[in-house]
C-alpha cells in the first residue's frame, strides 16, 4: 500500500514512513492511495471472531506485507493485552436498539488507547528494526496525551513532549500525564487553547530543518496509523449487532473529526453503514460547516467536555481531499485560504456528497446535562459528558428506528467526575489501577505560546 498526501506535493510513501513521517513535508496529511474493501461474504466470516483477530483482518492491508503477518498479529496481541475487558471494546444497551460502544477499558479509560497502544508498539518494532531514535511531540485537548505518554513511556527508541491547554483539561486528564514520571516523558502546560497547542505541534512540522535535527514524530490523528487503528471498532461493533445483514448507525462525539473519519473509512471499506452523526458541543465548527458549507475558525469556549473544545478540526482535511477527488490543489487552496482569513467555503458539489455520510449537530451545554440524567435515570448508566454529546445527537437525528443506534462512548465517567456528580448526584470512581492518582507527584512545566521558546526547551530537554 502506498500513501499520498492531501496537498499533493509530498513524496508517497510506505507504511512504515507514513508511521515516523506523521505529518506530511507539503503540510498536508497522509491518506492510502486506494480504500482495501470488504465483500458481505468476507465481512459474515468475521461474525463470532474475537477483536483481535477483526483487527488483523481489518488493518493488515494497510500494513502488510510490509510488516509480516505474524509480526504483526504479535503487535496486536500485546497492545490489547492491556485492556481490562475481555471483549477490549463491549457494547452496552441503554434503550431499545439504541447502544454504547465502550471505548475506555484501555490503560487511560478513554478511546484513544485503542489507536494509541498499537502505535507504540508499531513504533518500536519499527524503530527497534532500524536502530533508530525518534522525538515525539504531540497536543492534547485531554485525553491523547495521557494515552500517548503510556504507549511510549521508558521506551529507549522514543522521547515524547506532550503540550496540553493549561488548565482547560480536567484534573483526572491533567494527572494522568503529569505524574509519569519516566525520563523519556516531558509534559508541558501552554498558556492558551487547545487550539494554540495544535498549531505549534504543526509548526514544528513545518519546520523542516528543525524537525530533521531532532527526528520529529507525531501521535496525534495527523498520523494515519491512530486513524487506521480506529476502523477497527466500527466494524466489530456493526458485526455484533448484525452487519453485514443488518445496517447500522453511529453518533460520534467529536472535535478533532479523526474518530468519525474512521467511520467514513469503514463505510467506504463495505461496512453497512447508514448514519454518521458528528456530535459536536458549543465548540461546533464541525456541525457549521456540515450544515452550511462554511468552515470559519471562531473563539474556543471552555465547556464540561473539554476534548472537544477545538475550532480547527485537523482530520477534516482528509475528508476535504475525498469530496474533492484526490485534488491536491483544491485543498491547498482551501488551507491557504484558512491560513490567511481563519475560513473557507466548501463547494456545493463536495458539500453534497459530504451530507451524503454524514449528518451533524451542536449540543448544547445544559442538552448534554440532560443526556447524562436521563441515560442515568432510565438505565442506571453512567456516561461521561462527550458521551453525552453523542447520545443527544444520536436521538435527535436518528432516522430509522429498526436501525441499531451506536454512540461511541469515549471516556470513562470518572474522568470527569464534577459534571456526573453535579447531574447524578453519584461521584464516579476510577479503577483500582488508578485510585491513588490525587496522591501522586506532578511534573510539567508551563510554556507561553511561543514557537520559539517551545524549541529552546524541546532541545535543552533531549
Amino acid at each position: 500500500m502506498k500513501y499520498i498526501s492531501t496537498r499533493g506535493e509530498a513524496p508517497e510513501l510506505t507504511f512504515e514512513e507514513v508511521l515516523l513521517t506523521g505529518l506530511a513535508r507539503d503540510g498536508g496529511l497522509y491518506l492510502p492511495e486506494t480504500w482495501p474493501t470488504f465483500s458481505s461474504d468476507e465481512i459474515a466470516e468475521m461474525q463470532g471472531m474475537r477483536y483481535q483477530d477483526i483487527a488483523f483482518k481489518v488493518m493488515s492491508p494497510f500494513v502488510c506485507p510490509e510488516i509480516p503477518e505474524d509480526d504483526f498479529k504479535g503487535l496486536i496481541e500485546k497492545a490489547y493485552s492491556t485492556f481490562r475487558h475481555d471483549a477490549v471494546v463491549p457494547l452496552g444497551q441503554v434503550d431499545n436498539n439504541e447502544w454504547i460502544l465502550e471505548l475506555f477499558h484501555g490503560p487511560t479509560l478513554a478511546f484513544k488507547d485503542v489507536a494509541l497502544q498499537l502505535l507504540g508498539h508499531l513504533f518500536n518494532y519499527v524503530l527497534t528494526k532500524r536502530g533508530e531514535k525518534i522525538t515525539i511531540v504531540g497536543a492534547t485537548s485531554g485525553d491523547t496525551g495521557s494515552a500517548a505518554i503510556d504507549c511510549v513511556r521508558g521506551r529507549d527508541s522514543a522521547n515524547i513532549f506532550m503540550l496540553h491547554p493549561k488548565g482547560r483539561v480536567s484534573d483526572v486528564q491533567r494527572r494522568q500525564m503529569t505524574t509519569v514520571i519516566e525520563g523519556n516523558v516531558h509534559n508541558i502546560a501552554i498558556e492558551g487553547d487547545f487550539d494554540n497547542c495544535q498549531a505549534l505541534v504543526k509548526a514544528l512540522f513545518n519546520d523542516l530543518e528543525f524537525r530533521d535535527q531532532i527526528n520529529l514524530s507525531a501521535v496525534n490523528s495527523i498520523n494515519w496509523a491512530r486513524v487506521m487503528a480506529q476502523i477497527v471498532y466500527y466494524f466489530t461493533s456493526a458485526i455484533a449487532l448484525g452487519a453485514p445483514d443488518k445496517k447500522v448507525s453511529f453518533s460520534v462525539p467529536t472535535g478533532n473529526f479523526g474518530d468519525v473519519y474512521a467511520g467514513y473509512i469503514a463505510k467506504q471499506m463495505g461496512l453497512p453503514i447508514e448514519q454518521l452523526v458528528v456530535a459536536t458541543n458549543v465548540n461546533d465548527i464541525l456541525s457549521r460547516t456540515i450544515n452550511g458549507g462554511e468552515y470559519k475558525v471562531g473563539e474556543t469556549i471552555p465547556t464540561i467536555s473539554p476534548s472537544m473544545d477545538i475550532q480547527v478540526s485537523s482530520n477534516f482535511e482528509r475528508l476535504l481531499f475525498n469530496i474533492y477527488d484526490g485534488d491536491g490543489a483544491a485543498i491547498r487552496n482551501l488551507m491557504e485560504n484558512l491560513k490567511q482569513s481563519g475560513q473557507f467555503n466548501i463547494g456545493e458539489a463536495q458539500l453534497e456528497k459530504a451530507k451524503e455520510s454524514f449528518v451533524a449537530m451542536r449540543v448544547s451545554e445544559d442538552e448534554t446535562k440532560k443526556a447524562i440524567a436521563d441515560v442515568f435515570e432510565n438505565g442506571g448508566h453512567l456516561i461521561d459528558p462527550h458521551t453525552a454529546v453523542g447520545v443527544k445527537a444520536a436521538r435527535e437525528n436518528w432516522a430509522d428506528k429498526k436501525t441499531p443506534m451506536v454512540t461511541l462512548s469515549t471516556a470513562h465517567p470518572a474522568k470527569f467526575p464534577d459534571a456526573v456528580k453535579e447531574v447524578t448526584g453519584i461521584h464516579p470512581e476510577l479503577p483500582a489501577h488508578m485510585a491513588d492518582l490525587f496522591d501522586r507527584e506532578e511534573k510539567f512545566d508551563v510554556l507561553s505560546n511561543d514557537l520559539e521558546q517551545l524549541k529552546k526547551y524541546i532541545l535543552e530537554n533531549l
